[in-house]
């Protein structure tokens, strides 16, 4: 009987341990899974935010100068909640900045966008981050597949005018691809409104810029 015993509480222990173990590796394995998924999703905003800047255009880290905009702001720029604003330095100077922002009427969907800014207003590129557009149909407004998105850059309110920030089809001066008006008329107005709201907070955005 008392090896029984024995033999059971040394069994339990076993147990015990290899439970102990386990746990342990899973919860290293899932630290170390983190964190190397956190760095990709870092990495890869990095290089999203330095395709809607001219190369050479900055030296600071961008993820670390960012100016928060608040929920009760960040609906003009189409963002639910609490969003972002990167401030892109020169040598100290400040050259411009990328507005995270959001077209919530897009065809599929909301479509989220980075928006490069000079600080006269002007724009030095725009990239969509993410949207639920059909394979395919949608091709149009990632860069990778697309030039489409490329039209924006050199625009600000007075160019082509404030009236203009349509697509043709409204009478604007935006080019659409054949069969597809919903989604670029949501990115055009995102567009404009960041832009509208980049003016209205150039102060706080570019200090002695403004």
């Amino acid at each position: 009987m008392k090896r029984m015993m024995k033999s059971g509480v040394r069994g339990a222990a076993t147990l015990a341990l290899f439970a102990l173990v386990f746990t342990a590796l899973m919860a290293g394995t899932y630290a170390l899974t983190r964190d190397t998924v956190k760095k990709n999703e870092l990495d890869a905003k990095v290089a999203l935010l330095a395709q809607v800047l001219p190369a050479g255009s900055y030296d600071n880290a961008l993820l670390d100068d960012a100016i928060i905009v608040p929920k009760t702001e960040a609906a003009q720029l189409g963002n639910d909640g609490e969003s972002r604003i990167y401030i892109a330095r020169k040598a100290g100077q400040t050259v411009g900045a990328v507005t995270e922002a959001t077209a919530p009427d897009g065809y599929a969907g909301k479509i989220r966008l980075l928006i490069g800014v000079d600080t006269n207003g002007t724009v030095l590129g725009v990239r969509v981050v993410a949207h639920k557009e059909t394979p395919g149909l949608g091709d149009y407004i990632d860069a990778a597949k697309s030039d489409w998105i490329a039209q924006f850059s050199g625009k600000s309110i007075a160019n082509p005018g404030d009236t203009l920030w349509k697509v043709k089809k409204d009478g604007g001066a935006f080019d659409t691809h054949a069969g597809a008006t919903i989604s670029p008329r949501a990115v055009v107005k995102a567009i404009h409104n960041t832009l509208a709201y980049v003016a209205a907070h150039r102060a706080r955005l570019f200090g002695d810029k403004a």
